[in-house]
């Protein structure tokens, strides 16, 4: 029977008052049928596309761009490369100087994930203040066939800038970005399994996601 040895959730709550990106839509839960009225339970959810930890489709930045109900699932499933960055400061940036080696590492398919800690820092000020990823690191990574890419804060880019240099160089590539990742420390297992399956929202330019990161052992 297949049983992950261990299992770290790398999801941001979803609650009302949760930390969102400027203008983005506040998340809001409400009943819609009660047990009392109805006989049963229902919620009404109100939120954004990028609400939480979430996935950005090719589509959030390029008219022509791949729809998130249109991207392979097998992209949204592999292994880890978890570049940790602690110790940033606020709206410092993760250079290629710093993670070269562990660029030279990864691989295709891999899931490139930028472990600043910065979640810790939801619901305070600083939290829209984070590090971001320097366009070159991307470019780089692009070049080792890699598509996929997170951070466990609000942006890979500077919050409150319009230029988006990374978001526009992996979407211009067809590639994935996943933002607002949490607990990251928390992956103390080698080779770990990352799963970001989006909702099939069709036609959407990206959906929240659960993600979780798994230890699957050694094979038997």
């Amino acid at each position: 029977m297949f049983r992950p040895r261990k299992i770290v959730d790398l999801s941001m709550p979803i609650r009302r008052g949760m930390p969102v990106y400027p203008g983005d839509p506040q998340p809001d839960l409400q009943p819609a049928a009660t047990l009392d009225k109805d006989g049963f339970n229902v919620s009404h959810l109100h939120l954004g596309t990028h609400t939480g930890t979430h996935v950005d489709a090719p589509y959030h930045f390029s008219e022509g761009g791949a729809r998130i109900d249109s991207l392979p699932l097998e992209w949204f499933v592999g292994t880890g490369l978890i570049i940790p960055v602690p110790g940033k400061g606020p709206r410092e940036c993760i250079c290629l100087e710093e993670v070269a080696p562990w660029v030279e590492r990864a691989e295709p398919g891999q899931l490139v994930l930028f472990a600043t800690g910065w979640w810790r820092k939801a619901g305070e000020a600083d939290y829209v203040r984070h590090p971001y990823v320097e366009v070159r690191v991307i470019e780089a990574l692009l070049e080792r066939g890699v598509r996929v890419f997170g951070i466990d804060a609000m942006s890979i880019d500077p919050t409150g800038e319009t230029d988006y240099p990374v978001h526009r160089a992996i979407t211009a590539a067809g590639g994935i970005i996943i933002e607002n990742l949490c607990n990251l420390n928390a992956v103390d297992f080698a080779d770990p399994v990352i799963v970001v399956f989006p909702l099939r929202i069709e036609g959407a330019d990206g959906s929240p996601v659960r993600a979780v990161a798994m230890d699957l052992g050694d094979p038997e």
